[in-house]
C-alpha cells in the first residue's frame, strides 16, 4: 500500500535530495516543508517532491515545530485520500533499508503506530520541568516577562503548572510513522480542543510531548509499538544534538534493525550514504 514522507528541512540541499532520490519509488509520495528561514531556491528541490506550502519559520524548542507539522499533516490528508502510514522525517534522515525491504517491513507492521514514547514522571522520563513552568518561544519581550514572572510566583508558592485534564504525559522522539486513521483521529482532537494548543505553546520542546501524549490517549494507543526505528547516536554528554554520522558508523547503523539513520550532513556524510546504497543494491554514490 502506499506511504506517504513528510520531510522537514531547515537546510542541506545536497543531503535532501539524496535522501528524496533514494526514496523516489512509485509507492511512496513524498512531501517537503522548507523552513522559512532556508536561503536556498525551493526550485533546486528535487522535483519529484511535493512541496508544503506556506512556509513557516520553525524555531528550535517551540511550539513553531508542532504548529508546522500540523499544517504539513492538514495539507498532506487533504491531497491523500488512502495511504497506510505517514512517516514523519527530518531531512537529516536516510534509510538503512532498501525501498523493497522498506515497504515489505512496513506492511507487516500495517496495524501497528511507531512512535518513540515513555511516561513522563518520577518513574519514567524525568522531563516534566517542560511543562511545569511557562516557556514562551522567541516572543515579544513583555510575553517573556509575563512568564517568567508567573514562573517566579509558582515557584514562590511552591507550585507547578498542571497537565490538561484527563491527559497522561508521554514524551520521545520527534519521528515517527502513524497511520491515516490514527492522524485523522489526532487533528479531529486538536480541533475540537483548541486549548491543547494553548496549553502546549508555553511548553518546552513541545514536539516532543504533544504526539506521544495524545497519541496516548487515543484508541490508537493500543496499536502503539514504542519504537521509532530511528538509529541516532548521542556523544557523551550532549542531549541536544545527536552526533553527525560517517562511514565509520555504518557496522552499528545496519546491526541496529533502524529503517532510518540519523542524522547525517550532505559533505561529511557523503561516505557513509554511499556505503548505504550500496548495502540497497544502489550504484556507489546513487542518489
Amino acid at each position: 500500500m502506499k506511504q506517504v514522507f513528510l520531510i522537514h528541512a531547515h537546510k542541506d540541499l545536497v543531503q535532501l535530495n539524496a535522501l528524496l532520490a533514494r526514496l523516489s519509488d512509485p509507492d511512496f509520495v513524498l512531501y517537503v516543508h522548507l523552513d522559512r528561514k532556508w536561503r536556498l531556491d525551493p526550485a533546486q528541490v528535487d522535483p519529484r517532491a511535493r512541496q508544503i506550502q506556506p512556509r513557516r519559520d520553525v524555531r528550535w524548542g517551540g511550539f513553531t515545530q508542532v504548529s508546522a507539522t500540523l499544517a504539513s499533516l492538514r495539507q498532506v490528508l487533504a491531497a491523500e485520500p488512502a495511504f497506510d502510514k505517514l512517516l514523519f522525517l527530518s531531512a537529516q534522515d536516510y534509510p538503512v533499508l532498501p525501498n523493497a525491504v522498506l515497504k515489505h517491513t512496513l506492511a507487516a507492521l500495517r496495524e501497528r503506530e511507531l512512535i518513540d514514547t515513555v511516561a513522563i514522571g518520577p518513574q519514567g522520563w524525568p522531563a516534566d520541568y517542560r511543562y511545569q513552568y511557562f516557556y514562551r518561544e522567541g516572543s515579544a519581550f513583555a510575553l517573556r516577562a509575563a512568564c517568567a514572572l508567573a514562573n517566579r510566583c509558582l515557584r514562590a508558592a511552591g507550585r507547578t503548572r498542571r497537565f490538561p485534564a484527563g491527559l497522561q504525559p508521554y514524551g520521545g522522539s520527534t519521528w515517527w510513522a502513524l497511520s491515516r486513521p490514527c492522524l485523522v483521529h489526532l487533528l479531529e482532537r486538536v480541533d475540537a480542543q483548541p486549548g491543547l494548543a494553548r496549553f502546549f505553546r508555553t511548553v518546552l520542546c513541545p514536539d516532543e510531548l504533544f504526539f506521544q501524549t495524545l497519541v496516548m490517549a487515543s484508541p490508537f494507543a493500543a496499536r502503539v509499538t514504542a519504537h521509532n526505528y530511528r538509529y541516532v547516536q548521542w556523544p557523551a554528554g550532549n542531549s541536544r544534538n545527536p552526533q553527525v554520522l560517517v562511514e565509520d558508523d555504518l557496522a552499528r547503523i545496519r546491526a541496529s534493525g533502524a529503517h532510518f539513520c540519523r542524522k547525517l550532513e550532505g559533505v561529511k556524510s557523503a561516505g557513509l550514504r554511499a556505503r548505504l546504497d550500496a548495502c540497497a543494491g544502489l550504484a556507489r554514490g546513487a542518489g
